[in-house]
Order: C-alpha cells, then sequence, then structure tokens
C-alpha cells in the first residue's frame, strides 16, 4: 500500500556534473519536482512524464525538475561507469546537474517515501523545508498532471 508523505526524506546525492548534493535540504526551487525510479526501464516512464512535465517551468518560474535515480549500495564502486554513461547520453548540462543519482539502500528509500513497491516511479512536488505539497506516480497520466496543476496554481497564488 501506498501512503504519502508529509516529508522527502534526507539523501545523500550527487549529480551527473560531480557536485554533491543533499536532499532536500539543496532543492534550488520554490517548488521541485523529484521524479524517482529505481531500475533502468523505468527511464522510459520518467521521460514520458517530463514531456509534459517540463512545460510548466514557464507557468511556474519557481519550479525546478529532478530526476532521482535509486541504486543499490553495492554497485557504488561502479558510481563512476555508471554516471558516467549516464552522463554520456544527457547532452544538456542542466538536465545532468538536475539528474541526482542516489546509491544506498532501495528499500530503506522506498519505505521512507512510503512506496509499497519499486516496480514503478514516484513522483514528489516538494516545497520549503521538504514539505511534500504533491505525490504521484506510474505511467503518465493526464488526471494527474491535473492534480499537480491544481496545487501548483494555488501554491501560486499564496
Amino acid at each position: 500500500m501506498k501512503q504519502t508523505v508529509s516529508t522527502f526524506p534526507a539523501l545523500q546525492t550527487r549529480n551527473l556534473e560531480g557536485q554533491d548534493l543533499h536532499l532536500p535540504a539543496d532543492l534550488q526551487g520554490k517548488w521541485n519536482i523529484v521524479t524517482v525510479a529505481f531500475q533502468r526501464w523505468q527511464q522510459k516512464l520518467i521521460e514520458d512524464w517530463l514531456s509534459h512535465l517540463t512545460p510548466l517551468i514557464e507557468t511556474y518560474p519557481g519550479l525546478k525538475i529532478y530526476e532521482v535515480p535509486v541504486i543499490a549500495g553495492l554497485y557504488t564502486v561502479m558510481r563512476p561507469i555508471i554516471d558516467g554513461g549516464m552522463a554520456r547520453n544527457i547532452p544538456n548540462k542542466g538536465a545532468r546537474e538536475h539528474t541526482l543519482t542516489f546509491y544506498g539502500n532501495v528499500r530503506r528509500v522506498a519505505e521512507d517515501l512510503g512506496l509499497a513497491t519499486t516496480e514503478t516511479i514516484a513522483l514528489f512536488l516538494v516545497g520549503e523545508g521538504g514539505k511534500v505539497l504533491w505525490q504521484g506516480g506510474g505511467e503518465y497520466e493526464g488526471k494527474q498532471l491535473i492534480s499537480l496543476e491544481k496545487v501548483l496554481r494555488e501554491l501560486g497564488e499564496r
């Protein structure tokens, strides 16, 4: 069963430009959409979502989007190869700066995010202090995007 979390958990990550970032403290937006994937094949789900999420940046100037691949800690020794391979496949520096890899206990991360499974992706709208303002996931669905946009509109009116 999926639970709603109120605060995004603390994660030590590194972006594909080699900068260490502590989440949620180092998220740079007023509002941050954080997509979380657990398996390589889930990148297709992320890309589908990003095609709908990216235009929101123009409507909501304080919005930033991040991808967080969660990778089992036993692969930490392979980080230079794994991260290097991802970086080579992302020509845009901004996208590399917003792709933050986490190596560690996958089950703990899923539990801390309130997720029942790692068999699909999760999305979070994270605000000040790591507060989770909206949560979604799975394959792209228009109704989830509408729900997210409603929350963003309400936040923008404050």
